[in-house]
């Protein structure tokens, strides 16, 4: 039987909250699931009493609360297995990345993870997985194989690429049921060169980044973050109190032609901290160290077509009119060829993304102020998983080609009429658009 949680019992809050604390859950009833049969008795429960429904596993990326309803949380469907003769992973609702990498390593092989090992792998896939070895491999969830999934009307499916749900549900994300677990494909990778070069933050960093990245290959990923750094023990100390440029790269060649590669970078600016060097892609999180622990933070994103470097240092260097951290990845090569998944704006240059802390902000000034930031820098269109915090209907429609959002609002009329599944980066159930 599955294991309800109701307000005011001792495990709500825990089991509610997630990683991004700017919004909390406020279901009727939570389910802690451990497994399919959990979700398919929690949506037919939701289903018979018209109820919505909400899942959940890290919360890292949470667009939207739910206020009432149901809210499945999968965070204890941890398991992975790993075929390492077929090259592949199976990764159950819940699972961590770092649980994946580890799983994956001792068979001489890695996922297709992004820059933070401790968020929840699915997840990450159904939002598209933009990731550390993107350029040369695609995205994450273009190398799925297969999708379980319970639908709306309770009913459990295992999906593959001759599916038409199989697709939409990767890019498309939670808009269609319950992903209760993936099978993906799995790399032979086992080292990488990469890491980080640090600067001043300037215009002239962030344009030395841009004009560098037409000259790399495919084999090397890249992005940049513009970060105001706190005055904090926990900082390094060549980086305490800094508005800093922290270039990121992962490189899957040796470490010969990585700092041959990279040399050009080197004369950008002053250099901080260098953290350049072979490691092993269990290590691969040191790359970004993006901050392992829950804090309240909303962002937005954008795919761009080229990279407007005053515009973009004028709204969030150091004399941004809010604080912010900025990041610019490098696109193109694998990320361009089409799959079965809905993803959007292939042939974008760059994908950015902005953040901000909320602790003494007003939320709705930062979001205006990211709304501007994306608008000024021409963004092409939204994408789903670095969208944090309430998306409108036309952020939504923005992360498709329009021929693709008409075709998921007609599966979303098929698979879900009552639009129970209405939470995050919603797809609305309106057939013919």
């Amino acid at each position: 039987m599955m294991r309800t949680i109701h307000p005011g019992d001792a495990a709500y809050d825990t089991e509610r909250d997630g990683f991004q604390q700017a919004g909390r859950h406020r279901p009727e009833l939570i389910v802690a699931a451990t497994g399919a049969a959990d979700v398919r008795e929690a949506v037919a429960y939701a289903a018979d009493r018209e109820l919505p429904i909400a899942v959940q596993a890290t919360g890292h990326g949470l667009v939207s609360t739910a206020e009432s309803g149901v809210l499945v949380s999968t965070r204890a469907m941890r398991g992975v297995r790993v075929d390492a003769q077929a090259r592949t992973a199976w990764l159950e609702a819940g699972v961590r990345w770092q649980e994946v990498i580890e799983a994956a390593a001792r068979h001489g092989l890695a996922p297709l993870s992004g820059s933070s090992p401790h968020v929840g792998a699915v997840g990450y896939i159904l939002g598209g997985g933009l990731g550390l070895l993107a350029r040369q491999y695609g995205y994450a969830a273009d190398h799925v194989r297969a999708v379980e999934v319970v639908t709306a009307d309770a009913r459990p499916h295992r999906l593959t690429p001759d599916d038409e749900l199989f697709g939409a549900l990767l890019g498309g994300g939670g808009n269609f049921g319950v992903v209760t677990g993936l099978e993906i494909g799995l790399l032979p990778v086992t080292r990488l060169y990469g890491g980080g070069l640090h600067f001043p933050a300037s215009a002239d960093v962030l344009r030395a980044w841009r004009d560098w990245t037409e000259t790399v290959p495919d084999e090397l990923t890249s992005a940049i973050a513009l970060i105001p750094l706190p005055d904090l023990p926990t900082v390094a100390e060549p980086l305490r109190g800094r508005h800093v440029a922290h270039v990121r790269i992962a490189y899957t060649g040796d470490a010969a032609s990585g700092e041959r590669l990279v040399a050009p970078l080197r004369q950008a600016g002053p250099i901080l901290l260098d953290t350049l060097g072979e490691l092993p892609y269990t290590e691969s999180g040191a790359i970004s160290n993006d901050p392992p622990f829950a804090h309240a933070y909303t962002g937005a994103s954008a795919m761009l077509g080229d990279l407007d470097v005053d515009t973009a240092f004028a709204l969030a260097g150091p004399g941004a009119p809010v604080p912010v951290v900025l990041q610019v990845r490098h696109l193109g090569g694998a990320l361009a060829k089409p799959s079965a998944a809905v993803i959007g704006h292939r042939d974008a240059r760059y994908a950015l993304h902005v953040v901000s802390g909320l602790d003494g902000q007003d939320p709705a000034s930062v979001r205006a102020a990211h709304r501007h930031l994306t608008k000024a820098l021409n963004s092409s269109g939204a994408f789903p998983n670095f969208h944090y915090g309430p998306a409108t209907a036309e952020q939504v429609r923005s992360a498709y080609d329009p021929d693709t959002y008409r075709r998921l609002t007609r599966l979303k009329a098929a698979h879900d009429p009552a639009n129970l599944f209405r939470f995050g980066f919603a797809i609305p159930p309106t057939p013919g658009i």
